[in-house]
């Protein structure tokens, strides 16, 4: 008995420490979307959001049952590949002085997202609370600029048509730092999450879900973002694809479509129109130079293929060798390719491969399943997730990403998701792989007639 109790009360030290860990984790998703240091000036000058990053990783230094075997996932391998090779070609690229002193803790701070979630997101509870936190947070910078917008007028942004005109745009509040195109991918990025988890939920989610979605759409409109809008397009046609009520589908979104166009001012019309070629005004000669621009960018990053410019350093780039504004990248993939070279450029899409054999993986699992007996959770979260990533990769050819924080947080959501799954499944045994057999032990008869039953009704 004595010899049981220092264990004991080992125990509950690291359940505490795990604990508060999380609360961090969870503070720290709040600091960082909401800009609470932008909020509070006082607050600010203490760098909350980097003295948060130290100090979750020591705690988790400290906890090293977290760290054992947490390497061997395939993603998160193919990530400490790329980090690695980022530590090597330091030396080789173009500006390494800009990455250190200029760049190095913005990408610090969006790679955290990964290693953190994984880490520390170690239950179906907090994966809970996590992605509540999250979505949570988004909605927040969707509706402040809303508000904001409506009541005071406020918008944030504007957009030049040509002869000295200007179409006002939307972007965040002016507490937050992102432009309109970036208020879109947030809004993009909310929908799928509130669609699979929110609308499949009790009578009050479904409430809060019809009272949600108007204002973001309109949000959205209010943008002007047509990469925002090809993305949603994206999921959109995700939830389409699978759905088993395509017509009534249909009818809805033609009369969301004719709502949206009611309360769309002309030049709002006139943005829209620009992306099928219908515009009249200088929408349509901004769309061409948009892509003329990341036809640029990537003749940019051939400038220095081996190792690129250094990390962060787009910019820069553009000022001193393309001789154009020094502004971030338009296109994801053209910025890996500046930044990093063609190396990097594998690497990171070898990092983006290992997510989708994750999403096979988990598929083939959810698939395998005794039929009506998956956890609707983990069937909700899974067609999330799959939306989430495709509008990722569609909306990354407008967008930047290398030191954001969306593909790793949404790497890190994926493994724990993924390995969340595969105990589910293994403890209610409704996995084929890992308890099928067991099962056919069991009730043989019964299972044997339930395929002979699924054949006859698949050759009808």
């Amino acid at each position: 008995m004595n010899n049981a109790r220092p264990g004991l009360a080992g125990l509950r030290k690291d359940i505490a420490v795990s604990g508060f860990t999380f609360f961090l984790f969870m503070y720290f998703l709040v600091d960082f979307f909401l800009h609470l240091s932008a909020r509070v000036p006082a607050y600010g000058a203490l760098r909350p959001t980097l003295l948060l990053v130290v100090l979750i990783t020591v705690l988790l230094v400290l906890q090293k049952e977290k760290l054992k075997g947490w390497t061997e996932d395939p993603v998160v391998q193919a990530m400490l590949v790329f980090l690695g090779y980022l530590v090597l070609s330091l030396p080789l690229v173009e500006w390494p002085g800009s990455v250190i002193r200029n760049n190095l803790a913005e990408f610090v701070k969006a790679i955290v997202f990964l290693f953190f979630t994984v880490l520390i997101v170690d239950s179906e509870k907090r994966l809970k609370i996590f992605l509540m936190v999250f979505v949570g947070c988004q909605l927040i910078r969707v509706f402040e600029p809303l508000f904001l917008n409506i009541t005071q007028g406020y918008w944030g942004s504007r957009t030049h048509l040509g002869g000295g005109e200007f179409s006002q745009r939307l972007s965040g509040a002016p507490s937050d730092v992102i432009n309109p195109n970036e208020l879109g991918f947030v809004i993009a990025t909310a929908i799928p999450f509130l669609h699979y988890l929110v609308w499949s939920g009790r009578f009050t989610a479904k409430l809060f879900y019809l009272a949600t979605m108007p204002p973001l759409l309109y949000a959205l409109i209010l943008t002007q973002s047509r990469g925002a809008f090809l993305a949603l397009l994206v999921v959109a046609w995700m939830i389409f694809r699978e759905s088993n009520r395509k017509v009534m589908l249909i009818v809805i979104a033609v009369a969301i479509g004719i709502a949206g166009w009611s309360v769309m001012s002309a030049d709002q019309k006139d943005r829209y129109l620009s992306l099928v070629g219908m515009s009249e005004s200088g929408n349509v000669a901004s769309a061409e130079g948009r892509m003329r621009g990341m036809m640029n960018e990537f003749a940019l990053g051939f400038s220095r293929p081996v190792v690129g410019h250094g990390l962060g350093t787009t910019p820069e780039a553009k000022v001193n060798i393309a001789g154009t504004r020094g502004q971030a990248a338009h296109n994801f993939y053209a910025e890996i390719l500046i930044e990093t070279g063609i190396l990097g450029f594998v690497l990171f899409m070898r990092f983006l491969f290992k997510i989708y054999g994750k999403f096979r993986e988990n598929n083939r699992h959810l698939g395998s399943s005794i039929p009506g007996r998956s956890p609707p959770f983990y069937n909700n979260l899974n067609k999330a997730l799959i939306a989430v990533f495709w509008m990722y990769v569609v909306y990354s050819t407008n967008y930047w990403g290398l030191s954001q924080y969306y593909w790793y947080l949404f790497a890190g959501m994926l493994i724990v998701f993924s390995k969340l799954l595969t105990g589910k499944l293994a403890v209610t045994g409704t996995d084929v792989d890992k308890g099928g057999k067991l099962i056919q032990q069991r009730f043989g008869r019964v299972w044997q007639k339930h395929n002979e039953v699924a054949n006859g009704m698949a050759q009808r």
